[in-house]
């Protein structure tokens, strides 16, 4: 079937002048395909199915809005943790204010030097697990960045990390427009935590792909922010081993418009794979998006996806979410919540909650709830001397705690709920 006219003249208008990165040719190869596979699907628009909720034109144009700069009064966040920092400045690797990139456990390389090279571990993952995960449900900006990314790290985990890794975004230029692709393998019984903080450019497309082998563990926990201005479109594609253990969650403040896409496939028996993420935005033009995708393909796994959205002045909080339980994938444990807490009558929460399951011993379930503050909660604590304000603020607070909660390093979550209750404060 033809594509439809405005799928066929956004792509052409995207794709025209395009030059694809030259490399070695294992990666040329790849990255023609990515680009075919662009020109078959066309890139999304408002009319596809999931991107009903999200209107994607801001993503695709040829060229994008310009972003203000913001100025972040707060700080850099995990500056007390002993961490490896790799820096982007607007999609490129800054050599001079990143750290070494040697450390026990790790092998980290810049992509730009990984794809020049003949033989190379990355050719086994980079764009492959983004190709499998176009199936069932097409992405497009998702093989858009696998042929045009001009940037990023690979990296290999041979064993326990000795520190977290810390990719550092930085925006400095109002009309960058950064692609910026990440690989990481982690190795049977190999752990490694991997922190993504700024917000990288005007628009930014980020991809990250996973394997975690069996018995190995991988945590990653992000923030976006704060930029007011920023567009940004980020795709997490993973493949979990046996035994093995993924965990993500992402903090997300302000953006004009923030569309996350996780695609899990658990491949490996008695495996685990979270993914949670909070967001707070403030302003007709805050738009967010979490679209996740969850594939049970093996014995005894269990899957948590937990989401949850504070909303005010006529924000738009989106949570598009399925679990897919394939035939044979018994005794699966499959959860997913999405809320949304609305501050006022002009803002929105769009929910899919979806379930598709072929195995019959298994325990999944799906629930999405909208609502305001709870008046009972605000009196009992006004009555008790709290200022209306502050009572708010901790009822808040305590509505995106389980979704914090899924952060296993306590440190780090406590640094992001003194960032959410420094937002909520000024947003007061």
């Amino acid at each position: 079937m033809a594509l439809a006219k405005l799928k066929v003249e956004t792509t052409d208008a995207r794709l025209s002048g395009v030059v694809v990165p030259d490399g070695a040719a294992w990666s040329n190869a790849v990255r023609a395909d990515a680009l075919s596979r662009v020109r078959q699907m066309g890139l999304p628009t408002k009319r596809d199915e999931y991107w009903k909720y999200t209107d994607p034109a801001s993503l695709t144009t040829a060229e994008p809005s310009s972003a203000a700069l913001f100025v972040n009064d707060e700080g850099p966040l995990f500056e007390a943790v002993d961490r490896v920092r790799i820096v982007f400045v607007d999609g490129v690797f800054d050599a001079g204010a990143s750290d070494d990139l040697t450390a026990e456990g790790v092998e980290i390389e810049r992509l730009a030097d990984a794809i020049q090279t003949d033989i190379h571990w990355a050719k086994d993952l980079y764009g492959v697990l983004e190709t499998r995960g176009q199936t069932p449900v097409e992405r497009p900006l998702a093989a858009l960045n696998t042929a045009l990314a001009t940037d990023g790290v690979v990296i290999r985990v041979t064993g326990k990390a000795a520190k977290p890794i810390n990719f550092i975004y930085l925006h400095k230029d109002e009309n960058s427009d950064a692609m910026l692709h990440n690989v990481v393998k982690v190795e049977a019984g190999a752990e490694v935590t991997i922190l993504e903080t700024g917000p990288a450019a005007a628009r930014f497309s980020k991809m990250l792909e996973v394997e975690v082998a069996d018995g190995a563990t991988f945590h990653h926990v992000r923030a976006q922010g704060r930029d007011h201005e920023r567009r940004a479109v980020t795709h997490c594609f993973a493949r979990i081993g046996a035994n093995a253990t993924f965990k993500s969650f992402t903090l997300t403040f302000n953006g004009v418009l923030t569309r996350n896409e996780c695609i899990l496939e658990i491949v490996g028996d008695d495996s685990v794979a979270h993914v949670a993420g909070a967001c707070v935005g403030d302003g007709k033009d805050f738009h967010h998006d979490d679209t996740v995708f969850v594939t049970h393909d093996s014995l005894n796994c269990e899957s948590r996806q937990v989401f949850k959205k504070v909303l005010r002045n006529g924000a738009t909080g989106v949570f598009q979410g399925k679990i897919l339980v394939k035939a044979g994938a018994q005794k699966t444990d499959g959860y997913q919540i999405s809320q949304s807490l609305l501050l006022d009558e002009d803002s929105q929460f769009l929910a899919k909650p979806e379930l598709e399951i072929y195995a019959d011993d298994v325990a999944c379930s799906h629930g999405s709830t909208s609502g305001a503050i709870d008046e009972t909660a605000l009196f009992y604590l006004r009555s008790r001397g709290v200022p209306h304000d502050e009572a708010r603020n901790l009822l808040t607070l305590s509505f995106l705690a389980e979704s914090l909660e899924e952060i296993d390093d306590a440190g780090l979550a406590e640094e992001l709920r003194d960032r959410l209750e420094a937002w909520l404060a000024r947003h007061s």
